[in-house]
């Protein structure tokens, strides 16, 4: 039985590296579930969004509940617990839900993934944009919903839900912003633009730092010459290149 063309290719691919071909489907795969998604409604996206997230957070919040074990038991209330007041019975009832099995971390990841990625791609769609608000916003929503679903709202749940949901937003704020901040490049140095340009043309740039070293900014080039470029210890060869670029 003859095998097609493309078909003998797959196996061979598939024969010489398995895991890379897994992996290109699995990426072919999510590029048009990408595509789909784009072009459906708001609504749509946004449930399929927060429930494919709620998913993953169930399976991630189901695994870490696996590893470290059902702690619940070890939270025990105290023999007088009916008199307990409001607050220590809050207090008892957080440790509790923080202490549970699979089952209940599955729940709350689910709540916190499933919220998050929702509101962040309803703001996605309605701003055009993602930033440090839609982030927070979403931050908000996640924390506020893990304090109620969680057991962790106490006597008034609306406050505690609304204080959750601050605490998560300023650190999702900040860790937003860090991300930002390292994530970008640093900003080029405006005043070695020309020598950058001409360095680039030669096959020269690893002796851009030789020029910052020395000071010789873009307003010294007209001025620069053999001694100059020998005191930043630049090699005979690429003097020659530069001063002949130069001139």
């Amino acid at each position: 039985m003859s095998i097609p063309g493309n078909s003998v290719g797959i196996v061979g691919q598939f024969e010489q590296n398995p895991i890379a071909f897994v992996q290109s489907k699995l990426k072919e795969v999510e590029t048009r579930f990408r595509g789909w998604l784009a072009k459906q409604t708001l609504p749509v996206e946004a449930a399929v969004v927060t429930a494919t997230s709620s998913i993953q957070g169930a399976a991630i919040g189901g695994l870490m509940g696996t590893l470290t074990g059902d702690a619940s038991s070890m939270v025990t209330p105290p023999p007088n617990v009916a008199g307990l007041n409001p607050d220590a019975m809050a207090s008892l009832k957080q440790a509790q839900a923080l202490a549970g099995g699979p089952l209940v971390q599955a729940r709350n990841f689910a709540v916190m993934t499933g919220t998050n990625a929702g509101i962040s791609c309803v703001m996605r769609r309605l701003r055009g944009k993602e930033d440090v608000q839609s982030s927070m916003v979403a931050a908000f929503g996640s924390g506020a919903m893990f304090s109620l679903v969680s057991g962790m709202g106490g006597p008034n749940l609306a406050a505690n839900a609304v204080t959750s949901g601050l605490f998560f937003a300023l650190v999702q704020g900040g860790i937003y912003q860090l991300g930002q901040k390292f994530s970008q490049p640093p900003a080029e140095d405006v005043r070695y633009a020309k020598t950058r340009s001409m360095l680039s043309v030669l096959g020269l740039q690893n002796y851009e730092k030789n020029f910052k070293k020395g000071l010789l900014t873009d307003s010294t080039l007209p001025l620069v010459t053999d001694s100059a470029l020998r005191d930043v210890n630049i090699p005979p060869g690429p003097r020659l290149l530069i001063l002949d670029h130069i001139d």
